[in-house]
């Protein structure tokens, strides 16, 4: 089974599609859970696994300076070394190098920057990120890309879309855009770039599109531009992408941002809000979020989510997790976890269904007005941060 992706459904711009890699296959739309050290935070593969999900995110940038590529290399892949029988994206590490690391340089042949653990001096071209990357093994590695950030002038996004363009080329003429290092095929997916600018997105996305990758990538969003620019920039780009390959928005988001994803033609979301508030104690529900620790719940005997199959809705009361929480228990995080990540993919089961029986329209209102109405605890709590990484 090698890489391969079929639309099988649509609904306007929706799709419901299947995605096929070496290590299985993927029905879309899908939530990538975020595992950027080799791990979803406070789970086990097993319990990511029982979610549902068969489709996880490592990230390069953090794997490379810790374990690193040599001992990973050594376990023969991620897959074997983190004990994961899914397939694997890995992240190229571009956003990373601009957010985490100190004393960063960039120019043309790639970047240079100090290692936020102990400021260690490294460089990252497009070859070296590329050849890390096939020797880590995921299924789907993303080509190396500069993100100038958001908000950025003019003249920074068109070095970010330039550099990211030749950055792209080079890492194709390195490995191809489909290899095999470990026994099975590995694939190559292009970013987009090009800030707030529909002009420069559009630039970006022609440029990608001409490099002919298996998918494709919109990066540089969710980073602090308004939500409406958000949709504005993911919609005009996902409409310039090949229709026959797999569109990723990165960094996204809420449970109503995923769906806003899908609207849009999107098929592969990620983002560790669900883990990170989950650790922090907001799960999150078909009747919105619901905070733990408030004391609304420390008496209520009442599961979750009463229509959720997990393991936390089916065993355990609010007032359990409530008590776990403000016990200091690890149990806590850690049910909390499975459930949010139980509850994104079941959410994008059930839009792929109704993608499928042509009910996504009326299932989208539906899911939208009930959330809506029953996120009743926001004024109870700080605004949920949606940044995507790191974990």
């Amino acid at each position: 089974m090698s890489f391969a992706f079929r639309v099988d459904a649509r609904s306007d711009a929706a799709r419901a599609g299947t995605l096929t890699t070496d290590h299985g296959t993927i029905e879309t739309p899908v939530f990538m859970p975020v595992g950027t050290q080799g791990t979803v935070k406070g789970v086990t593969s097993r319990d990511v696994w029982e979610t549902g999900s068969r489709l996880i995110l490592g990230n390069a940038y953090h794997l490379y300076l810790r374990p690193g590529v040599d001992l990973i290399e050594r376990a023969r892949g991620l897959h074997r070394f983190i004990g994961w029988d899914g397939s694997l994206l890995t992240d190229s590490g571009g956003y990373q190098v601009f957010s985490l690391a100190s004393l960063m340089r960039v120019g043309d042949e790639g970047v240079t920057f100090r290692s936020h653990i102990d400021g260690s001096l490294h460089e990252f071209t497009p070859e070296a990120v590329m050849e890390y990357q096939a020797r880590i093994g995921a299924d789907i590695v993303m080509s190396f890309d500069y993100f100038g950030g958001i908000p950025c002038e003019r003249k920074e996004a068109e070095r970010s879309v330039a550099l990211t363009t030749a950055w792209a080329r080079r890492g194709l003429k390195a490995t191809g855009a489909r290899f095999d290092r470990h026994g099975y095929e590995q694939v190559v997916f292009g970013i987009v770039q090009g800030a707030e600018y529909p002009d420069l997105r559009a630039r970006s996305a022609n440029e990608m599109v001409a490099l002919d990758f298996p998918g494709y990538a919109i990066g540089g969003l969710s980073v602090g531009e308004t939500k409406a620019a958000t949709w504005d920039i993911a919609e005009a780009t996902a409409s310039l992408l090949p229709a026959d390959r797999p569109r990723y928005l990165m960094g996204m988001g809420t449970p109503l941002d995923l769906i806003d994803a899908v609207v849009r033609g999107i098929d592969m979301m990620d983002c560790v809000l669900p883990t990170r508030n989950a650790r922090n104690g907001t799960v999150f529900t078909r009747d919105g979020k619901v905070v733990l620790r408030n004391a609304v719940h420390a008496d209520d005997l009442a599961p979750l989510d009463s229509e959720c199959a997990c393991i936390a809705c089916r065993r355990h009361s609010r007032a359990y997790l409530r008590h776990l929480f403000m016990s200091g228990e690890m149990l806590g995080p850690m049910l909390a976890t499975s459930h949010n990540l139980f509850f994104y993919a079941d959410t994008m089961r059930a839009a792929r269904g109704a993608i499928v029986r042509g009910e996504f329209d009326a299932w989208r209102r539906a899911f939208v007005d009930r959330f809506t109405r029953g996120d009743n605890e926001s004024a109870a709590h700080e605004e949920i941060e949606t940044q995507r990484r790191p974990s």
